[in-house]
């Protein structure tokens, strides 16, 4: 049989995505990329925004229009965290949650021999392990995630995740080793560390996420990266730690979500931005040419223009090398979403409007500090019409430059020569 699978969300969906294709294929499907030739179509959902939960509908609708004889499978956070919803989602043959990914096979197999429907979402409880689950290759994809762990314990009050995701849990250093080892055979150049809270990872198994890294950074990857963190437990012994490894990746995505503090109390944020300053200053003591880039929220509940103002002027004072700008979305389940006054959508959107704007600037400038830098570039995909490679640098500066396509996913000297701002791209040429 065929199967397709379309995946919305983080990188911690591509990676369980990844496992359930080598899963499937171990099976003996046949992995499709057009979903008119699937016996099956997998939606793997996100929920983290109420535009996530309308894409996974409008997905689910549309893989059974184009394909009616199909069966479609929801799973992932969105039946998670509503299940009533998913349910509900009658173009849905099977609705499963994130709990679920390794039932999907067996779930098919039944939906198959009874013809019946089949909702199976189990919920999270406190003490669950860790799924672990391995993969071997990325499809596609010059670099590979792994996920070592998932859940959160936070409780933002704007955030669904706790909910959709469980507790807080982490992968043992055995497992991820022997991942890591099949993903070294697979000629991979560069890794990516991910996970929920990833911070938080090891906090239930006697282990810190630095440990994990280490172990990663040990395998003979040219490149070690982290995915998005939260601020919890980077500690200075943290940092010393991860100077030390010459294949670490010194970008640091760090979500900020606002930059003053009578919003940060109001999101149950456990920091200040004096707090969140510092860590800053030290990460670029610390590590040569690292890059900080962070999300921002615009119109939380409770927002006034003098707390915004306050937000975008902490902006400008990091200087972030990369800030992606939303604005706050009601979830229902959250305690935002009781908050009051919520900010008129007019008033979000000029909001985001104007912090984009400075976002970009502090862009524009980053990319000019660059020119005449050489770097070391992976290149990641090749365009045959301009004869261009496109890549990045160890601190996830994305660069363009002209070369072959022999070079695809080869480290490549590169000298920084000027900035593309509409393609978002610093531009170069090759160094001999």
């Amino acid at each position: 049989m065929n199967v397709y699978f379309y995946t919305l969300g983080c990188k911690v969906n591509q990676y369980e995505t990844e496992a359930m294709t080598e899963s499937f294929e171990a099976s003996g499907y046949t992995i499709v990329k057009d979903p008119k030739d699937a016996d099956v179509i997998v939606v793997n959902s996100c929920t983290v925004t109420a535009n996530s939960d309308q894409k996974t509908r409008q997905a689910v609708r549309r893989f059974k229009r184009l394909n009616n004889d199909a069966t479609v499978v929801l799973v992932g956070c969105m039946p998670q965290a509503f299940p009533d919803k998913a349910t509900d989602l009658i173009e849905a043959d099977i609705v499963a949650g994130n709990k679920d990914h390794k039932c999907l096979l067996r779930l098919i197999d039944e939906y198959r021999e009874k013809n019946a429907r089949i909702i199976e979402i189990n919920r999270h409880e406190k003490g669950d392990k860790f799924e672990n689950t391995s993969i071997q290759s990325f499809e596609g994809r010059n670099r590979a995630f792994i996920k070592i762990q998932d859940g959160c314990d936070r409780y933002c009050s704007y955030c669904i995740i706790p909910t959709s995701r469980g507790r807080s849990r982490s992968r043992n250093l055995e497992d991820l080793s022997i991942e890591l080892d099949n993903l070294k055979k697979n000629d991979f150049k560069e890794v990516v560390l991910v996970g929920i809270n990833f911070c938080c990872y090891g906090l239930d198994i006697g282990k810190t996420f630095v440990d994990a890294i280490e172990l990663a950074c040990s395998k003979g990857f040219d490149r070690v990266r982290i995915g998005s963190l939260e601020f919890d437990n980077i500690s200075d012994e943290a940092l010393e730690r991860m100077s030390k490894l010459p294949n670490f990746c010194p970008q640091f995505h760090i979500s900020l979500q606002s930059g003053c503090d009578r919003t940060l109390k109001a999101m149950n944020r456990h920091y200040t931005s004096e707090e969140y300053k510092n860590l800053c200053n030290k990460l670029r003591k610390t590590f040569k040419d690292a890059s900080i880039t962070t999300d921002l929220m615009v119109g939380f509940p409770t927002e006034t223009d003098e707390d915004f103002e306050t937000s975008l002027s902490f902006a400008r004072e990091i200087g972030f090398e990369k800030i992606h700008v939303f604005p706050y979305s009601r979830r229902e389940g959250t305690k935002a979403a009781d908050l009051k006054p919520q900010v008129p959508g007019p008033v979000k959107t000029e909001r985001a409007h104007r912090m984009i704007d400075v976002a970009n600037e502090i862009r524009e400038n980053f990319f000019k500090e660059q020119i005449g830098k050489t770097v070391e570039v992976l290149s990641e995909s090749y365009d045959e019409q301009t004869k261009t490679l496109t890549g990045y640098t160890k601190n996830y500066t994305p660069v363009k430059f002209p070369g072959s396509a022999d070079l695809k996913n080869q480290l490549v000297s590169v000298k920084i020569t000027g900035v593309d701002m509409k393609n978002d791209v610093v531009t170069g040429i090759i160094t001999l």
